[in-house]
């Protein structure tokens, strides 16, 4: 019964402290405050004093979109969920536009700026194809949380470029071919499903030296496609990478050596690449790399989002702690 009201509490507290917010409606078909999400995006008050809503309604939003970095404190929800709002676009390294040649860093369909932000029930997508590194989504800001989403794509699909950031993924899906999750952020998984479509890498995480997490992925289950039978966990974008994999389900595609040195054997001393009580046919350790570690119980007890987004979690650049599973930890400034 004290769970119960607990659970009734925070809601009604989350209720509350979002019904005060200001809407913004974006509807491509003309029927809301803006027709395009970029147009809306730009609206929005810079260095607000509180919380703001974007509702999308659903339809196809071909445009590439940026949240600039003051404009945080936003919710942006797709109306009808993820299988019925999309945002696509086509950029990709070596693309050229108006004679710039682009790089992976100008791929991204949806770049995510500002702190605080919520982005919840939509579809982010680069359909550009194997082109080679073609983002979705990028992330810079701190305090992004990425709920009941789709991010789709290829090579690069998830770059998580913010160095001072923290970001929680839940219960969305993922897909790509090469390194489709990668950056220096700290990042937690909970829940989400990772589809592999090609024979290549999960992840390429590229932890500083400063940060005691790097990716966390709990509860999550990798598939991949009919074609695809041989997948590496991860491999080093930088030599202090972190990518631990907790309680997930694994298929038999991963190789039994489960990770890669990204042919640099002087990174193998560097890297923390971890499991924890894995499942499914590519979960057996017996074959893994001597490089990589089983957690013990108390080392993956320390695996939670109070200990993984605290404000010294090894970066000293942190503002101040951060439980996402409090909602009042999001309305308080800095």
């Amino acid at each position: 019964m004290k769970l119960l009201t607990l659970f009734a509490f925070c809601s009604l507290f989350a209720v509350r402290a979002f019904a005060e917010e200001t809407v913004y409606t974006v509807d491509c078909n003309g029927g809301g405050d803006f027709r395009t999400v970029q147009e809306c995006l730009d609206a929005l008050p810079s260095k607000p004093d509180g919380w703001c809503t974007v509702r999308i309604l659903p339809g196809t939003y071909r445009e590439k979109v940026t949240l600039d970095v003051y404009k945080n404190c936003v919710r942006i929800v797709g109306v009808g969920g993820a299988e019925e709002v999309r945002i696509v676009w086509n950029d990709f390294s070596g693309r050229v536009v108006d004679g710039y040649e682009m790089s992976t860093y100008d791929t991204w369909t949806l770049s995510l700026q500002a702190d605080d932000v919520i982005l919840e029930g939509l579809t982010v997508e680069n359909d550009a194809g194997r082109v080679g590194q073609a983002v979705a989504l990028e992330t810079r800001g701190d305090r992004i949380h990425i709920n009941r989403c789709r991010l789709v794509g290829d090579q690069d699909t998830f770059f998580t470029k913010g160095y001072v950031s923290r970001i929680w993924v839940t219960d969305s899906w993922i897909e790509g071919t090469t390194d489709f999750i990668f950056g220096p952020s700290i990042v937690l998984f909970d829940r989400c499903r990772i589809h592999a479509k090609a024979d290549s890498f999960l992840t390429a995480a590229s932890t500083t030296e400063r940060n005691l997490y790097g990716y966390v992925f709990r509860d999550c289950r990798v598939t991949a496609d009919t074609s695809v039978g041989r997948l590496y966990l991860g491999r080093p974008w930088k030599s202090t990478a972190r990518t631990v994999w907790i309680r997930c389900e694994l298929p038999a595609a991963i190789c039994p050596e489960g990770w890669r040195d990204w042919h640099d054997s002087a990174r193998k001393g560097d890297v923390y690449y971890a499991e924890y009580r894995c499942t499914g046919p590519g979960a057996d350790r017996r074959g893994r790399v001597a490089w990589s570690r089983e957690l013990t119980d108390e080392e993956a007890a320390l695996y939670t989002p109070e200990r993984i987004f605290a404000k010294k979690t090894g970066s000293e650049q942190f503002r101040r702690d951060w439980n996402p599973l409090l909602e009042e930890t999001w309305m308080k400034g800095d």
